[in-house]
C-alpha cells in the first residue's frame, strides 16, 4: 500500500470522506452472521469511517492502516464517539501474516476494505487472508461512490476538467470502483478459493456543498502534491469559478463485493 496521505489530507479525510450507509451494513452483517463474538479487521481504515459503526455490531474491530496520522485520527474519533472495542495497528497489506502470527489460534469473523484496495496486491493479499478467516466468513470489498470527478454530471466533468489543468494529468482512475476492477476482484476471490462472490448494492442521492466538494478532493490528493495553505483558498475560488451553479447532487452507489470461506 502507498503512503502519502498524512497531516492536513489525513485531517480533511476525517472530515469530509462520506461515511457508510446503515443499510450497507446490515447487509454485511446478515451476509456473514456477525456478532458479538467476532472480530473485524478493516485494512487500509483511514481515519475509521468503516471500523467505528462496525463495532456496535461485533465484539471487535481491528483497524490497520500505514499511515499514523490516519490511525491517530481514528483513535481520536472512537474516544469522541465512545468507542472501546477498538485497536489500532500501524501496517499495510503485506503485513498481514504478521497479524496473523500476533492473533494466534483467534480467527477473524470479516475482512473489510473500504476504497483501498487499488493500493493493495489484492492477489496475494487474498490468498493470505484465508487462513485467518473462520468458517463462514469472508471478505467485503467496499466501494463507497464514484470519485467526486469521475461521475456523470455537469458538475463533476466541470470538476475534472479544473482539476486535470490545475495537475497537468489525466484523472482516469476508478480507485477500484469501476466495474472492470469490480470484475477484476471478483476473479481474484474465487482464484483464491472464495465461494458464494456476489455484491451487495445499495443507492441513493446526496446534495453536496461546495465545502464537501473541495474538502473531498484535498482529501484525496497525496501530501506532497497538496496545495501549500496559504495557496489553498485562491485553488479552491477556482475551482468554484469553473463549476456550474448549485445544487451539486450525486447518485451514489455503494457496492460490497463479498466472498466466503469454505
Amino acid at each position: 500500500m502507498t503512503v502519502g496521505f498524512s497531516g492536513d489530507v489525513a485531517e480533511y479525510y476525517a472530515k469530509f470522506r462520506r461515511g457508510y450507509p446503515p443499510r450497507l451494513l446490515d447487509a454485511l452483517q446478515a451476509a456473514f452472521g456477525l456478532g458479538g463474538d467476532d472480530t473485524v479487521l478493516d485494512l487500509g481504515c483511514g481515519t475509521g469511517q468503516l471500523t467505528l459503526p462496525l463495532a456496535a455490531r461485533v465484539g471487535s474491530v481491528i483497524g490497520m492502516d500505514p499511515e499514523p496520522d490516519m490511525l491517530r485520527l481514528a483513535r481520536e474519533a472512537a474516544i469522541a464517539q465512545g468507542v472501546h472495542n477498538a485497536t489500532w495497528l500501524l501496517g499495510a497489506d503485506t503485513d498481514v501474516p504478521a497479524l496473523g502470527t500476533l492473533m494466534g489460534e483467534r480467527s477473524l469473523a470479516v475482512t473489510v476494505i473500504g476504497q483501498a484496495l487499488h493500493w493493495m496486491q489484492h492477489d496475494a493479499l487474498f490468498r493470505e487472508l484465508t487462513p485467518l478467516l473462520r468458517r463462514g466468513g469472508g471478505i467485503a470489498v467496499i466501494a463507497n461512490g464514484t470519485p467526486l470527478w469521475l461521475q456523470d454530471s455537469a458538475w463533476s466533468r466541470a470538476l475534472r476538467d479544473s482539476l486535470e489543468e490545475h495537475f497537468d494529468t489525466e484523472l482516469r482512475a476508478s480507485c477500484g470502483t469501476g466495474a472492470d476492477d469490480r470484475a477484476r476482484y471478483a476473479r481474484a476471490l474465487e482464484a483464491a478459493g472464495f465461494d458464494d462472490v456476489r455484491e451487495i448494492v445499495t443507492e441513493g442521492r446526496e446534495e453536496l456543498s461546495f465545502d464537501r466538494i473541495i474538502g473531498g478532493v484535498f482529501s484525496a490528493i497525496p501530501a506532497e502534491a497538496l496545495p501549500r495553505p496559504d495557496e489553498r483558498l485562491a485553488f479552491a475560488e477556482r475551482v468554484r469559478l469553473a463549476l456550474p451553479p448549485a445544487p451539486f447532487v450525486e447518485e451514489v452507489r455503494v457496492s460490497a463485493l463479498v466472498g466466503h470461506v469454505r
